[in-house]
């Protein structure tokens, strides 16, 4: 029996991508600046000066693309809304035409039968809040519920899945605590405040989305990884620890439990006020798991956190981003989360892996490695659902080749490969693969 066969006949095959790795157009139809706007445009940020400006120009070829996941076989399509093209300035006037975008995208996925998945943030902050203070100051929060209004009051009667946020952890490590992403910040104090005001934006979104409008499906997604030692040695297993608490736990806890875990709590309590438990700590229908590979962290007394990543175990391989490959991880991360929240509903919404594809001379793309990387991942999922996990759905990153971040157009994870040139769209082998094995399932 081949691993997909044992996946339920009403399991979701998805594919993920987000708004500035892949629509452009980024000064069309009002769209204000994002935060990556300004650092893709800061020289030496991104790798050769490149910036998100064209990307994969979805914002005009979206009808190509869209015929892609249709003829794939994919039944649900996660994207994200740019909070930037619907409010230029972050709050007050809302831009129609940006709204008028997402409308065309939501009708055209419904047309060819997939299921819209909308993201509300995934890091492209608007300038305009960034010149506020962005996600270090706490007003922050109630404009993001704001946000999230008007796009559910434009499309919440046809999207019915809602997203808060996309790795709000990779967002304020990365952004906030090394200045590896945009904005560029550094320091413990602003990753733990923009830390806590994604935990209180995601709150006071959810509650205004339940109150508001009866009939979705709410969740969040945050990359969730097994956290091991990198040795044996005492001050490694207490660095695995203190990492994993801020990398997992401060984002599980506050959204289960209305706490932070009990060894960094101290870190955040210059920042809870009275009520802020109540309001992070929200139902939700649905929890995102996006996974790339097990960490192993090693203490790092210079380190933002005093723990950084560090050795990894002999004999494993790795993608193109120097990740190693760790199928294994994703069944323990299911497995983990089954035992600790009660079993909710669980998506895998992102999984996929970045490899130096290249065009052949017949046109095609044989990404060997990528097949191999959701075979056996797949077979990981398969697994955990034999044992119990509430797993509902698979998305995998990327529907395309896309603005890498800080590695521009260096890294392809899509299962359609761009040529970034003339913007030639053509599928992968991986494509074909998971083709395949929807098809058994449909």
């Amino acid at each position: 029996m081949a691993e997909e066969d044992a996946f339920p006949d009403d399991f979701v095959w998805g594919a993920s991508t987000s708004s500035y790795q892949i629509e452009g157009a980024v000064d069309a139809d009002g769209r204000g600046q994002s935060i990556w706007d300004v650092f893709s445009h800061t020289p030496g940020r991104v790798k050769g000066d490149e910036t998100g400006d064209v990307a994969c120009d979805h914002y005009h070829l979206w009808a190509e693309d869209f015929e892609w996941l249709a003829r794939g076989g994919f039944n649900a399509y996660r994207f994200s809304t740019a909070w930037p093209r619907i409010l230029p300035a972050g709050a007050g006037a809302v831009e129609p035409r940006g709204l008028d975008f997402y409308d065309r995208l939501v009708d055209g996925l419904m047309a060819r039968g997939v299921t819209p998945w909308l993201c509300l943030y995934h890091w492209d902050l608007p300038q305009a809040l960034q010149d506020e203070g962005g996600w270090l100051k706490r007003d922050i929060a109630q404009k993001f519920a704001a946000y999230a209004r008007v796009v559910a009051g434009r499309l919440a009667d046809r999207v019915h899945h809602w997203v808060m946020f996309n790795e709000a952890n990779v967002h304020a490590l990365c952004g906030y605590g090394v200045g590896s992403h945009a904005p560029g910040l550094t320091g413990l104090p602003n990753m733990l405040a923009a830390i806590h005001h994604q935990n209180l934006a995601q709150g006071l979104a959810l509650q205004a989305l339940r109150a508001e409008h009866s009939g979705l499906r709410l969740g969040t997604v945050i990359s969730l990884q097994p956290v091991r030692p990198s040795s044996d040695a005492p001050e490694d297993h207490r660095a695995a620890q203190r990492f994993d608490a801020f990398w997992n736990g401060a984002f599980l806890d506050p959204l289960f439990n209305g706490f932070y875990p009990p060894t960094i709590a101290d870190e955040f309590s210059a920042l809870v006020a009275a009520g802020d438990a109540a309001t992070m700590h929200q139902p939700v229908d649905f929890l995102g798991v996006n996974y790339y590979s097990r960490m192993h962290i090693a203490a790092a007394p210079h380190s933002l956190l005093g723990a950084w990543w560090g050795a990894v175990p002999r004999g494993l391989r790795f993608t193109a981003m120097g990740w190693p490959i760790t199928p294994d991880g994703l069944y323990e991360e299911l497995t983990t989360l089954r035992d600790r929240n009660g079993n909710l509903e669980l998506y895998i919404t992102e999984n996929g892996a970045c490899f130096d594809d290249r065009v052949a001379a017949d046109g095609t793309v044989h990404d060997d490695d990528r097949v191999e990387f959701l075979r056996t991942h797949l077979a990981a999922a398969r697994r955990a659902l034999a044992d119990g996990v509430n797993l509902r759905g698979y998305f995998v990153w990327s529907l395309l080749d896309n603005f890498e971040w800080t590695e521009g157009y260096s890294r392809r994870f899509g299962i359609i490969h761009v040529d970034f040139q003339t913007l030639k769209r053509t599928p992968k082998a991986s494509f074909a693969y998971l083709a395949e094995a929807m098809a058994r399932r449909g």
